[in-house]
């Protein structure tokens, strides 16, 4: 009677946080933000020690929402050290060059305390390809890809798809059973393999993370990630959530049209990558396409309804890909680059991420390092700067000041759009906001309707408001609501925006 009893208590424990799929594509959309915090940023390769103190010492205090982290599970080591070992595991310990599982705890514990949320970038498709070297992993662990061994999970052949090569992308069945770029595909459909991905999540879970990107979702069968997903445990109320909160779930989903399988197969289950964004944001400011067609940009344009679309403009694979035509802008194309990030602060459509990034000279180099192949800080303890290579977008002035935009904005709409006709527009948010753009070749200058109020305010892509003062550009809007807007073809930012924060009249 005692066991029974046990069981009984163990069963009701199991059970209690399966939720039924109906259910699932509502819960997992939520991204579980602090109030007052807004707008997720990837901190592409950087250490725990690192991220807890750039939580506590920016990122908190600029209302920035959340973190994704590199994956936290234990990689091949790759002589070359290429920034896509990061992605082909060995194992599910927490050991990276990131850090250790003790680092990555205190990390999350700290991130939340200042309001800042963790999202694990989690790979559950495949482990690694074959190697012509020993592989060994970063926590020491060894594995025989050849044999499908990898004892320090452990799997082995049985908890593999048939070896084959995804040859034609409008065949899901090759997409979803072969392997990616020899990459060996788990069977998610494999009792082992189920379970054992949920405990790995279920644990990362109970240490305070608020969701997960899954990597290469697209390569697995949605049915499979839909039972996955319903044994996932609520977020852990230890760390701040409220009871019942589930974990964000984004997907990664390649799908720019023309291919087998589609983004919308996925967006029930929870939010997918919409990564036809960037891409029309970047022709846009390049002037292959026109800014004036961005009035209907969002779903109108064949995306994802808005709730279900975690958008960006590059991330760690088309900055260094030509997959998309080569026309996504990165960090390399400021100018053109901030005014991207700007239209998507500023615009309500989607859920946005930035990446904070490291420069890099070829597709497959690797983040800053050290002779003995340790990862750099950033951060200079004097200055305060990135430095090592390291390029911290989401520290630009330009950027970290649309996130304040961004959040003093919240739940208004587009009103007042205004173009030439061509690649110069501007729209308010509501009467709380306003921003304007330029990528004509020659200068904006003009008398534009806002819904603000009267009053001169500080521009903030230029400058901040410090003791009532501004350090940049002002802009004055009449008592009718109109603003002088000028932004020259060879300023150094094509953009301007000012909100009721910035105001030097209440």
């Amino acid at each position: 009677m005692r066991l029974f009893v046990i069981d009984l208590v163990l069963l009701c424990t199991v059970t209690s946080y399966i939720v039924p799929a109906s259910q699932l594509a509502y819960m997992n959309k939520d991204t579980n933000y602090v109030p007052g915090h807004d707008v997720m940023v990837h901190l592409l390769e950087w250490k725990w020690t690192d991220i807890a103190e750039e939580c506590e010492s920016f990122l908190g205090l600029k209302g920035y929402g959340g973190i994704q982290v590199s994956p936290i599970q234990e990689n091949i080591i790759i002589p070359t050290r290429p920034w896509w070992e990061r992605y082909q595991p060995v194992s599910y310990r927490w050991l990276t060059r990131s850090g250790n599982e003790r680092q990555f705890r205190e990390m999350v514990e700290k991130c939340n305390q200042a309001g800042v949320r963790i999202y694990v970038d989690i790979i559950i498709n495949h482990m690694t390809a074959d190697h012509s070297f020993p592989v060994i992993g970063t926590g020491n662990s060894i594995a025989d890809p050849p044999s499908r061994d990898y004892s320090a999970v452990p799997y082995n052949r049985s908890d593999f798809h048939k070896s084959c090569s995804i040859v034609d992308y409008n065949d899901p069945n090759q997409v979803r059973n072969c392997e990616l770029v020899g990459l060996h595909d788990l069977d998610q459909s494999n009792e082992h393999v189920k379970q054992t991905i949920i405990k790995f999540m279920n644990d990362v879970i109970d240490a305070g993370v608020a969701g997960f990107r899954i990597d290469a979702a697209k390569h697995m069968w949605p049915s499979d990630l839909n039972f996955i997903y319903s044994r996932l445990k609520n977020l852990s109320t230890n760390h701040g959530f409220q009871s019942g909160k589930r974990p964000y779930i984004y997907q990664e989903v390649i799908d720019m049209g023309g291919e087998g399988i589609s983004k919308m197969e996925y967006n029930d289950l929870g939010v997918v990558t919409e990564f036809r964004y960037g891409f029309e944001i970047s022709r846009g400011m390049r002037g292959i396409n026109s800014l004036k067609w961005f009035k209907n940009f969002g779903e109108m344009w064949g995306m994802v309804p808005s709730n279900d679309a975690l958008v960006f403009i590059d991330n760690h694979d088309n900055q260094r890909s030509n997959s998309d035509g080569g026309s996504v802008l990165t960090y390399k194309e400021p100018k053109m680059y901030k005014m991207a990030i700007a239209f998507m602060l500023a615009h309500p459509y989607g859920i946005p991420r930035i990446i904070s990034s490291f420069a890099f000279h070829n597709k497959d180099q690797g983040p800053p390092s050290d002779i003995h192949e340790n990862l750099v800080s950033p951060l200079s303890i004097k200055t305060g700067s990135c430095v090592e290579g390291w390029i911290c977008e989401h520290r630009w002035r330009q950027i970290s000041n649309m996130v304040h935009f961004r959040k003093v904005v919240n739940g208004t709409v587009v009103s007042e759009w205004w173009d030439n006709g061509n690649n110069q527009i501007a729209f308010s948010r509501g009467n709380t906001g306003f921003i304007a753009f330029n990528s004509e070749t020659f200068d904006l200058n003009q008398k534009l309707h806002t819904k603000l109020s009267s009053g001169v305010y500080c521009e903030i892509i230029s400058g901040n408001k410090i003791n009532g003062n501004c350090t940049g550009k002002t802009v004055f809007v009449d008592e009718n609501g109109y603003a002088d807007v000028k932004i020259l073809s060879d300023a150094e930012d094509g953009t301007i925006a000012i909100h009721v924060d910035v105001s030097r009249r209440f």
